[in-house]
């Protein structure tokens, strides 16, 4: 499979352990359903991006998964956060958000879903941190532009369709300012359910 995927490589760095760019996300350690996800909404255009749709474009499910599974099962440490520049009060109102949400508007807090490590839960929900700021901001907007799409309920996009530019810069900033704790592993499953529907949960 490494030969395999060196296509992926190409862009996503060597064992998909992401490069500098800020633009190609790590994959490495991923969880499994989350990547499989992921393939099936390039391959079958609810995420835009010619270049993954063409690589993906006759692949089976079958092999998506196969393609996760070994993603996903690569264990590679982080590197610490590059600095960004964000004021005091952005990180807090980020955190907040991170932390505890805002009922006001209908949104849970980040932790609810993504764990309370933020690295991600199985088997389907991916982990905020050791993700680049640009490419943070570049998916929110995605998602409030419809650029975006996941399994109906999409409940990313009704997330980021409630976040004004200012949060939006502030999440990102906050996100990519964290490091990554030492077991970056995504947690269990957990029993409770998630705060919102969502058609990604389970792939």
């Amino acid at each position: 499979m490494d030969q395999r995927m060196m296509a992926c490589t190409l862009c996503h760095g060597n064992q998909g352990r992401a490069t500098s760019s800020g633009y190609f996300p790590r994959i490495a350690g991923k969880p499994a359903g989350y990547l499989y996800n992921q393939l099936t909404h390039f391959r079958d255009g609810r995420r835009q991006n010619p270049g993954m749709a063409n690589l993906l474009d006759h692949l089976s499910d079958a092999y998506l998964r196969d393609i996760a599974a070994h993603f996903s099962a690569i264990d590679l440490p982080y590197p610490p956060p590059q600095p960004v520049q964000a004021s005091g009060s952005a990180m807090n109102r980020a955190e907040v958000l991170v932390r505890d949400g805002d009922a006001a508007r209908q949104l849970p807090a980040c932790v609810a879903c993504h764990g309370q490590a933020l690295t991600g839960v199985n088997p389907a929900v991916p982990g905020l941190l050791g993700l680049p700021r640009d490419y943070l901001i570049g998916q929110l907007g995605a998602w409030q532009t419809g650029l975006r799409h996941a399994h109906a309920p999409d409940c990313m996009a009704q997330i980021a369709k409630a976040l004004p530019p200012e949060d939006v810069a502030a999440l990102a900033a906050w996100l990519s300012s964290r490091p990554v704790p030492a077991n970056s592993k995504p947690a269990p499953p957990v029993d409770k359910p998630m705060p919102m529907r969502c058609g990604s949960a389970v792939p």
